[in-house]
């Protein structure tokens, strides 16, 4: 039975004016348009411990934002705890792109494990044809699929049922009712492709949830939208379930923690989403590229100056950015 009241509290114990003193707010171009964006937009914070991340999606509000805040403060303050692992394995992400473009995508990240095709921005065929383009390219690699909550129940079976060999899928439909009852329905036909929960975890209130209606076989977890690296150990404790790591379209210095998660966990049995680098045309700091398949845990990356100048977002995005800050900071304080 999952506990509730041992899920750590978010960090607000830093003050509005000391995170923003050593702020910026820069854009990382893409190599392929990924969340219908070709420009990501982070901010990074130079903490006492290290560099941090604030990252929320533009369409994400100050509760939502808090929780990110959190991380950042966890990264930039707190530090991290030990590693129990000295390496992470990762995984390639092909986003929604034509099959013909597969083995383009996939040359970027390397040898790999695994691979995360996303689905459900196409129609069924041509997901089911990428999924299979994969599948042709790496026959030995762990393949997976992520919908994004975009499948409707039917969708969702459709395709699962015709790529037997995919090792799990990644919030097939919206919601943790529906999520249950597609996994039944899997199950009762034969299937043995495992359902992973992730906006199911992230974005409910209660991130135990899942476990407790048995709506999947595992969880895809993500630093900053879980509040830092020490919650979303006790969320995944608290689950009981196996858990993959994932970015959120960090930047090198987000994934760090994310690297960080992963490395810590008692148990990691699947390739971690951290290899999301590999997606932009450039970064500030030393971008973290998977060595033979997988990331080394460490403390985030020093941005280069020079380069944070070059990539720094004009004068009205970094105003933008501070109102995030300032937003996400007072719904932190009210949520402490």
């Amino acid at each position: 039975m999952v506990n509730n009241s041992n899920i750590l509290p978010l960090n607000s114990d830093v003050a509005l004016d000391e995170l923003t003193e050593n702020a910026v707010a820069i854009g990382l171009p893409m190599n392929t348009p990924f969340r219908n964006t070709t420009l990501r937009e982070v901010m990074l914070i130079k903490g006492p411990v290290g560099w941090a991340e604030f990252s929320p999606f533009p369409e994400y509000g100050p509760q939502e934002s808090a929780r990110w805040l959190s991380a950042t403060i966890e990264a930039g303050w707190h530090g991290w705890p030990d590693p129990v692992r000295d390496v992470v394995p990762v995984n390639a992400t092909v986003p929604a792109v034509a099959p013909d473009d597969v083995e383009m995508v996939l040359a970027k990240f390397g040898p790999v494990p695994a691979v995360k095709v996303k689905v459900a921005e196409d129609d069924l065929a041509v997901d089911i044809a990428r999924v299979q383009r994969v599948r042709e390219l790496l026959p030995a690699a762990d393949i997976r699929i992520d919908a994004n909550a975009k499948y409707t129940h039917d969708e969702a079976f459709e395709v699962i049922t015709a790529l037997p060999f995919l090792a799990y899928a990644e919030q097939p439909v919206a919601g943790i009712q529906p999520l249950a009852k597609l996994r039944a329905a899997l199950r009762q036909a034969g299937s043995e492709v495992l359902i992973a929960a992730d906006e199911a975890v992230r974005k409910e209130t209660d991130p135990l949830a899942v476990a407790q209606a048995n709506a999947a076989d595992l969880i895809v977890v993500k630093v900053q939208p879980l509040g830092g690296v020490r919650r979303a150990l006790a969320i995944v404790e608290q689950a009981g379930l196996d858990a993959v790591v994932s970015s959120a379209l960090d930047s090198s210095v987000g994934i760090a923690g994310g690297v960080a998660l992963a490395a810590a966990l008692p148990r990691l049995n699947h390739a971690c989403g951290l290899a999301t680098a590999a997606l932009f045309q450039t970064e500030p700091s030393r971008p973290a590229i998977p060595v033979d398949g997988a990331l080394t845990p460490g403390p985030a990356p020093v941005p280069d100056a020079a380069r944070i100048e070059e990539l720094k977002l004009p004068a009205e995005r970094q105003a933008w950015w501070r109102t995030r800050l300032s937003q996400a900071h007072r719904a932190l304080l009210q949520n402490g």
